[in-house]
């Protein structure tokens, strides 16, 4: 069955740190996600996240418009960042390891993030729902986000470890 997002409900998210000491959080405002889940074998299921990168937002203007421009993101050239789900794994209970491959800039690498389904369910709306978290890690040089600033002999501006946080509630467009 096909399930779409229902974006005032869910959020993808990450953070990294500063100058290795403080961690800034952003936001992306804008993505789809494109879901065929079954619901007698989710491990069986398969989604693609596809995200404007034009819609970044850290909370800080300044710093949004860097990440946008080519020392980052280089959002003119590469509008979008993409995730597509290869094998999804039961950890136990409502756990699971989502494998897939994530897009940035071009460059596409295997990530696994860990997830937590919830549902599906009755919606008291109408219609079915299911909920997703998911997060994992990933190294931003991977992906060709080199840009840095040497802090001496104390580290650099930008760290490189980027955590991502996905939180999805999913609708049945079947109903």
């Amino acid at each position: 069955m096909t399930w779409q997002i229902d974006p005032t409900h869910s959020a993808i998210e990450f953070s990294g740190k500063h100058m290795l000491v403080s961690t800034v959080k952003g936001k992306f405002g804008t993505f789809t996600v494109d879901a065929t889940i079954n619901e007698d074998d989710l491990p069986a299921s398969a989604a693609v996240i596809t995200i404007d990168v034009a819609s970044l937002d850290s909370g800080v203007e300044q710093r949004d418009g860097h990440l946008r421009s080519a020392d980052f993101f280089d959002v003119e050239t590469y509008p979008t960042i993409t995730f597509v789900s290869k094998k999804i794994e039961r950890n136990g209970g409502d756990d699971y390891k989502i494998v897939g491959d994530l897009t940035i800039r071009d460059v596409t690498r295997e990530v696994v993030l860990d997830a937590e389904l919830a549902g599906p369910m009755e919606s008291p709306f109408g219609g079915r729902v299911i909920g997703l978290t998911a997060e994992g890690k990933i190294n931003r040089k991977d992906w060709g986000l080199t840009w840095n600033v040497p802090l001496g002999s104390t580290g650099v501006l930008v760290g490189e470890q980027i955590k991502i946080a996905i939180s999805a509630e999913l609708v049945n467009q079947n109903n």
